[in-house]
C-alpha cells in the first residue's frame, strides 16, 4: 500500500488503543496504522504508572465474564512477547457495615459466573493480613485471581508486538480532522493525511475531541485522579506474595498495591479528583486528595504510613454510569470507539482484541451489550451520574 494508505487506524495509543492495534496487526499485519498525540508511554492520559488492580470481582456478571476474557488475552500477549505482565497476588474487597458499594452485588455475579471466592469477617482478614487495622464491622470478599497489571509495560508490550506483526506506529502526530469519505476516513495528524477504510477511536479523554468531527459530543466526564506512593518501614509484610491488591468499598473508595515498581506501597481514592478538562488539568499534586489518603492509609494500614515517596496524576474520562462504552459510532458502521470509564486497563488487552474483531468482522463473540453507544443515557440532556462501582 502506499505510505498513507491503510485498512485500519487507531487513534491513540495508550491502554486501549496500543491494545487494538497488537491484535488489529495479528490478523491484518502492515494494514495497520496507530496514530499518538504525544510521544509513546507519555503521563498525560489515564494508561501510565507501574501498575493496575486486575481482578475477576465485579458488580455485574457482564463484567466477570469479559475478565474472565481478559486473564486469556493478557496470556496471549505474554507468551507472544515473552514477557510477565500479570502478577497475582490475590484480591481484598473490604466493605464496612452499610457500605456504599454493596458487596452482595459482587459476590451475586460471582455466584452467577463460577467463579470462586471467599467471605471473610474481620478477625479471619486480621488473621490473614495483619497489616490491617480494621473494626469488627468489616467483611471482605476474597478472589485469589486478583493482582497487579503491570501497566507501562504491559502497553509498550502491546506496542512492541504491534510493530513485530507489521503495525506501523507513529508518535507525535495530534489529530487535526476526520473527514468520512464513501468507503472509509481521511484522518489528517501531525501534518499528514491518511486514508483508512476502518476508524478505531481510544484516545480515554480526547474522545470527545475525535468525536466532535463525526458531528457528535458524549457526556463524558473527565476527572484528574491521584496515585500516592509511602514508604514502608518494613517492606516485607507488603510484599507482592504477602499482601494482596485491595478494594475499600464505602464512600469515599480507596484502593492500593503492594509494593510494586516503587520502593513503596501505592495508595490512593477512586474518583477523589477535580473535574478538568484536558487542557486545564494540571500536574500538581492535589494537597485535599492526599490527606484524605494519608489518613485513611494511617488509620487502616499504619504499617503502610511512611514518608510519601511521590504522588502521580492521571485521567479518568467517565460516562454518566461509569459503564464502558464500546461500540460502532451510530451512523458511522466504519468507526469503532471504546472508553473505558476509569477502570478499564485490566480489560486493556481483551478491549483491544474486541474493538479489532469489530473492526475485522463487524462483531464480537463477547457480550458488550451494556456498553452500548445507544444507550439512552449516553444521549439525556442532563444524565444522572453514578460512579461507584
Amino acid at each position: 500500500m502506499p505510505k498513507n494508505e491503510f485498512q485500519y487506524i487507531v487513534l491513540g495509543l495508550g491502554g486501549l488503543g496500543s491494545a487494538a492495534a497488537y491484535w488489529l496487526a495479528r490478523r491484518a499485519g502492515s494494514a495497520v496504522l496507530g496514530l499518538e498525540q504525544y510521544e509513546l508511554g507519555h503521563a498525560r492520559g489515564g494508561s501510565h504508572d507501574h501498575s493496575r488492580i486486575i481482578r475477576l470481582s465485579y458488580h455485574k456478571q457482564n463484567y466477570v465474564e469479559l475478565a474472565k476474557r481478559a486473564y486469556s488475552a493478557w496470556a496471549q500477549l505474554e507468551a507472544d512477547s515473552g514477557e510477565t505482565l500479570i502478577i497475582k497476588t490475590g484480591g481484598l474487597d473490604l466493605a464496612p457495615a452499610n457500605s456504599a458499594i454493596p458487596i452482595m452485588d459482587y459476590t451475586n455475579s460471582l455466584a452467577a459466573a463460577r467463579v470462586p471466592f471467599e467471605l471473610l469477617d474481620a478477625q479471619e482478614v486480621r488473621r490473614r493480613y495483619p497489616q490491617w487495622r480494621i473494626a469488627d464491622d468489616v467483611m471482605a470478599l476474597y478472589q485469589p485471581d486478583g493482582g497487579i497489571a503491570a501497566a507501562e509495560r504491559a502497553t509498550a508490550a502491546h506496542q512492541r508486538m504491534a510493530r513485530v506483526h507489521g503495525a506501523t506506529l507513529r508518535d507525535g502526530a495530534p489529530v487535526e480532522s476526520v473527514r468520512p469519505l464513501a468507503a472509509g476516513y481521511e484522518v489528517q495528524a501531525g501534518g499528514e493525511t491518511y486514508h483508512c477504510e476502518k476508524l478505531v477511536v481510544a484516545n480515554g479523554a480526547w474522545t470527545n475531541h475525535t468525536l466532535a468531527h463525526l458531528g457528535l459530543k458524549l457526556p463524558l466526564t473527565v476527572t484528574q485522579e491521584q496515585v500516592n506512593y509511602f514508604a514502608v518501614p518494613d517492606a516485607a509484610q507488603f510484599a507482592p506474595e504477602r499482601f494482596p491488591v485491595w478494594i475499600w468499598m464505602d464512600e469515599p473508595s480507596y484502593y492500593g498495591f503492594p509494593v510494586f515498581g516503587a520502593a513503596g506501597v501505592k495508595v490512593a481514592q477512586d474518583c477523589g479528583g477535580a473535574e478538568v478538562t484536558t487542557d486545564t488539568r494540571t500536574f500538581d499534586r492535589d494537597e485535599g486528595a492526599y490527606e484524605r489518603v494519608r489518613a485513611f492509609t494511617k488509620q487502616y494500614l499504619p504499617g503502610a504510613h511512611g514518608e510519601l515517596l511521590y504522588s502521580k496524576s492521571c485521567l479518568y474520562c467517565m460516562p454518566p454510569d461509569r459503564d464502558f462504552i464500546v461500540d460502532f459510532v451510530p451512523g458511522h458502521e466504519r468507526c469503532a470507539v471504546a472508553v473505558g470509564a476509569g477502570h478499564a486497563f485490566k480489560f486493556a488487552s481483551v478491549l483491544g482484541q474486541i474493538l479489532s474483531e469489530l473492526a475485522l468482522d463487524g462483531s464480537t463473540p463477547s457480550d458488550i451489550a451494556g456498553f452500548s453507544m445507544q444507550r439512552p443515557i449516553l444521549w439525556m440532556d442532563n444524565p444522572p451520574r453514578n460512579f461507584m462501582v
